[in-house]
């Protein structure tokens, strides 16, 4: 059984970042680390990865033979993996052993609530090399300053959740950014913790584009209410104790934390429920 995460997020949202950062973190804690670059547009990746998809497909060769765009591009990157599941696969099994996986994906949203490729990749993977994989999807913390900005990423948020269907973790990632964009109609526990949504009416009305759709913007608002599932962490990569708590969230949603443990049910949830704590707070960050 194998433990890892699945980065995805909007573009400029830091998923490449966050997985340099979280391999060093994870390191440092004690475990062997694998990185999967599985974007075909990162062509400048500050950390060292165990497998690179460009070693398969690259997209400059794919929008040029088929005079696709970027976009386009990365969904026939996409679509070409997951036809040839069997070249990753082979890719990832002499790690199995002793690795934990971070899977670093495009930051094209579409791939993760409307097609089903990448969905059919991961699926393939947890499927064939019994992975347990939980979704970190990031989304920049400076979208809470406006509040329309805001309501759509509970949206995607909403949707990646329900397309993916793996255990998932929505992160504002930035926070220590957040302060740049000016003072937050609320204060940040209402953002993570998406409540009461019609507050935001007020602010919205101050933008007359968003007025125009005040009837439409509640009826989204209230689908999110309804299914009541999402909600963020929050997120600064530089500071450990911040890396530290979101790694004990992600090891108890995908059951890292069950590891090696042969127990009774009973015993497994009170595990699950109690707080977990490593000496990682001693560990200088790289």
């Amino acid at each position: 059984m194998v433990f890892g995460q699945v980065v995805i997020g909007p573009p400029g949202s830091g998923k490449t970042t966050y997985c340099n950062g979280m391999s060093q973190f994870l390191s440092l804690i004690g475990r062997k680390v694998a990185v999967i670059n599985l974007d075909p547009a990162n062509d400048a990746l500050p950390y060292e990865c165990a497998v690179n998809i460009e070693d398969l497909i690259k997209l400059s060769d794919v929008m040029m033979e088929h005079s696709l765009g970027p976009n386009g591009g990365l969904v026939y990157c996409m679509d070409y993996l997951e036809k040839n599941i069997d070249w990753l696969q082979s890719k990832l099994e002499p790690l199995l052993k002793d690795h934990y996986f971070l899977f670093d994906f495009p930051g094209q949203v579409e791939l993760f609530f409307l097609h089903s490729s990448a969905r059919s990749v991961i699926m393939g993977l947890i499927k064939k090399l019994d992975l347990r994989l939980t979704a970190v999807h990031l989304v920049d913390a400076h979208l809470c300053s406006d509040p329309g900005k805001y309501v759509s990423a509970l949206l995607l948020s909403l949707s990646t959740m329900l397309h993916m269907e793996l255990p998932h973790i929505n992160v504002l990632s930035k926070i220590d950014l957040i302060e740049n964009y000016g003072k937050l109609a609320f204060n940040l526990d209402f953002y993570t913790d998406v409540q009461d949504l019609s507050y935001l009416q007020y602010h919205l009305d101050q933008d007359p584009r968003s007025a125009k759709y005040r009837k439409l913007t509640k009826e989204l608002c209230d689908v999110i209410e309804d299914y009541s599932l999402v909600n963020f962490t929050t997120l600064d990569i530089q500071d450990k104790e911040s890396v530290g708590n979101l790694v004990k969230q992600i090891d108890k949603s995908n059951g890292y934390i069950f590891a090696g443990i042969d127990a009774s049910a009973v015993e497994f949830s009170k595990i699950a429920i109690r707080d977990v704590d490593w000496e990682y707070y001693k560990y200088p960050f790289l």
